[in-house]
């Protein structure tokens, strides 16, 4: 298929070559063009704006940081609604409010255009080892024609309802990862404190029956000189999917203690000024609650 990406950070540009070694031409947007030269330097067609990319496409991609950003691409000057066929479908992988998504998804609607929340669970690590999964939402019958285009992104692909109930899911899928993360730093500081060894209590844990994928690349993180330079999802960027969970849970009437935690400990790092490294950094905010060095 000829396929558009609009947005090419960290994901995004792990999708395009995904892309790429399946067949399908990959026409690319992104805000600053220079993270896009390694890219077009492989096979990715440029174009000079996201309606552009639509004009061009079967199915147009969008994975950018914020309901903000979404709706600057979708539907700002030169968006992908002004550039997108009835025939073509528009799949949104950002992580926003549900209603947030849903309102987007009504222009297109009200424009005789299919838009669908397609919001996509890994990280970097698990996209290139075509383990990442993708939720989405909106019509059935625009999910089944993209279905082996999203198979081709990641490992597996499931329909969850309605539009924006993808994005619902996946604010409770990165609930749970944020709980366990936080819970592993908990328990690794706990164990440093009664005398294990970090390293040891890391790999112990990793063995144990709490070892899950997030915890078994992110975990080693925080043995002396493995902090990635580059974070694979740092403190803001997770901060503002517990913000979301929070007032969805408000919304809802559905209590979400843990979430709540979960954010607390993001401001305590933001406050010991770690907030730029991975989240998985709260390890830290325990170790000197304790007493510990980090």
């Amino acid at each position: 298929m000829k396929i558009g990406l609009v947005g090419l950070g960290a994901m995004g540009a792990g999708i395009v070559p995904r892309l790429l070694a399946a067949g399908h031409t990959v026409t690319g947007w992104n805000r600053t063009k220079e993270k896009a030269e390694s890219l077009i330097e492989t096979g990715m067609r440029w174009a000079n704006s996201p309606g552009e990319v639509a004009s061009q496409s079967e199915a147009v991609f969008s994975i950018v940081t914020d309901a903000a950003a979404v709706r600057e691409v979708a539907l700002g000057p030169n968006g992908i609604i002004g550039g997108l066929s009835t025939e073509s479908i528009y799949l949104d992988m950002s992580t926003i409010a549900p209603d947030e998504s849903r309102a987007i998804a009504t222009e297109f609607s009200q424009a005789g255009l299919t838009m669908l929340d397609a919001p996509i669970s890994g990280s970097p690590v698990t996209l290139a080892a075509g383990q990442a999964s993708i939720m989405v939402g909106g019509d059935k019958r625009a999910f089944e024609r993209v279905r082996p285009v999203l198979l081709d992104i990641g490992a597996k692909a499931t329909y969850i309802g309605g539009n924006g109930m993808a994005e619902q899911m996946k604010l409770a899928i990165n609930l749970v990862l944020m709980v366990e993360v936080i819970a592993f730093g908990e328990g690794v500081a706990l164990a440093e404190k009664g005398g294990v060894a970090r390293d040891v209590a890391v790999e112990a844990m990793l063995n144990s029956v709490a070892a899950s994928p997030v915890l078994g690349y992110r975990g080693p993180f925080i043995l002396d000189g493995n902090m990635p330079e580059v974070p694979l999802a740092d403190v803001n960027l997770q901060q503002k999917d517990m913000l979301l969970v929070l007032e969805l849970g408000r919304k809802l009437g559905s209590p979400v203690p843990l979430a709540a935690a979960a954010n607390e400990m993001m401001n305590a790092c933001r406050g010991l000024g770690i907030d730029h490294r991975d989240f998985v950094s709260a390890h830290e905010v325990y170790c000197r609650l304790g007493g510990m060095s980090k």
